[in-house]
């Protein structure tokens, strides 16, 4: 089989990175080229990489070294290399990677269009071959991010805050409906500031308003949302849409004032808890997903022993911990790195053990009763679905036994639940 104009297309980081990649192969597949799952059967492999942490970076190298060995040995032809990574590093890049054919950074997708002799369509632009199962997407609703949190690097790769006008992006909300997409995951840098820049208001709320009155969606789904300007109308939208799922993910990072200072979050614990109670309560059964840094370098601790309390106290239903990273030219770059490897990792652990049991406890809470669920796939013996205190790949999942009931991908059913360890739950087909 001739491998002339296959491509294998390599998506590395977030969902940010997984919508950058799906416009991309819209455009080169409207060019004639196809797109493989294997390095054995392409022609050349493009590597969109993630430049956000010290782990995500070393696996993008990596990934760039490797598909750099498969030319030398002549099984590809052609190796381009773009997104975070290449965007913020891409002098360095050359310099100790110069078997790399092309390098680009990040939305460059019309210069990569024309680097591999294809011509960029802008009757093109909001498709996408979506690389997701079917019935749900990723709807990217603004690109950058103006807050100026200290150890983030994104604003360097990704730039300033700059919303998707409302009608382009329900323009292609509407197409993906009409593909069979029913859930949309909605996602940005930092979805509470979409509009700020276009009507000089956050009207994230009209948007999901609006995207809830499309024809085909059930199910829109909250994430990113930064806590310091989070809108009050989104908080009524939450209650009382019921398309708008009662979730919300939203990054913390910490809860001790004296590193969320340093970290210039722009909010305090008192009025972190707030927002967090005013959920609660406005949002009866809302499931509440965050993220924490373990080991910034003003974290004591005592910053770290209260981080603990907070997370008993609050009760999250979801949450990760990542190791800090040093990351040049982000102003927390000068308070060095001063709590070692070992201590991140014994932090993130106890984080991680103190939520485990937590999340336990919530999953016992729904053995015995029964959840609309969304099935995605299929795995050996067990149906995997999802409730819609699930969103997909970073959440825990329903199990469902393949057994006498034939279900369909993509569809929603009543699942009672049967059983639960601390991430999954497990069920059954009422």
């Amino acid at each position: 089989m001739s491998k002339t104009n296959k491509i294998e297309l390599i998506t590395l980081g977030c969902s940010k990175n997984t919508v950058d990649s799906e416009r991309l192969m819209s455009q080169l597949k409207a060019n004639n080229f196809e797109f493989v799952d294997s390095s054995d059967d392409a022609d050349s492999i493009i590597i969109n990489t993630c430049g956000f942490i010290d782990a995500a970076k070393e696996e993008s190298v990596n990934t760039i070294l490797e598909a750099i060995e498969l030319k030398k040995q002549g099984k590809i032809k052609k190796v381009v290399v773009a997104g975070c990574l290449s965007e913020r590093y891409m002098d360095d890049l050359k310099k100790e990677i110069p078997d790399v054919d092309s390098f680009f950074g990040t939305e460059k997708y019309e210069e990569i269009v024309k680097d591999f002799g294809g011509q960029f369509s802008y009757d093109l632009l909001g498709e996408r071959l979506v690389t997701t199962p079917k019935h749900y997407a990723y709807l990217k609703i603004s690109e950058g991010c103006d807050n100026p949190c200290s150890f983030c690097a994104i604003p360097l790769m990704r730039g300033g805050h700059v919303s998707k006008p409302m009608d382009m992006l329900l323009d292609e909300a509407s197409r993906l409906a009409d593909k069979g997409v029913k859930e949309l995951i909605i996602i940005g840098q930092d979805t509470t500031d979409y509009g700020k820049d276009i009507s000089g208001k956050r009207n994230l709320s009209e948007l999901l308003e609006r995207l809830s009155n499309l024809k085909g969606i059930e199910w829109i789904r909250l994430l990113y949302a930064y806590p310091s300007h989070f809108p009050d109308d989104v908080i009524d939208t939450l209650a009382n849409n019921p398309k708008v799922l009662k979730y919300v993910d939203m990054p913390l990072q910490h809860i001790s004032d004296n590193v969320l200072k340093s970290m210039r979050r722009g909010i305090t614990k008192r009025r972190t808890k707030e927002l967090l109670y005013k959920l609660k309560e406005q949002v009866p059964g809302i499931t509440l997903r965050t993220t924490f840094i373990s080991g910034y370098p003003a974290e004591t601790e005592k910053d770290f022993l209260e981080l603990c309390d907070f997370v008993k106290d609050i009760q999250f239903d979801r949450f990760g911990v990542f190791n800090y990273s040093v990351e040049e030219n982000t102003p927390s770059y000068i308070l060095s790195d001063p709590i070692s490897a070992d201590e991140k990792e014994a932090r993130r652990a106890e984080l991680m053990k103190i939520q485990s049991e937590i999340s336990l406890e919530k999953n016992r809470n729904y053995v015995g009763k029964t959840m609309n669920c969304i099935v995605d796939d299929i795995e050996n013996d067990f149906y995997i679905a999802r409730s819609e205190r699930d969103a997909p790949e970073v959440d825990g999942e329903v199990l469902i036994k393949a057994e006498n009931k034939l279900l369909k991908l993509g569809e929603f059913y009543p699942i009672e639940i049967i059983d639960c360890n601390e991430y999954d739950l497990f069920g059954k087909i009422k």
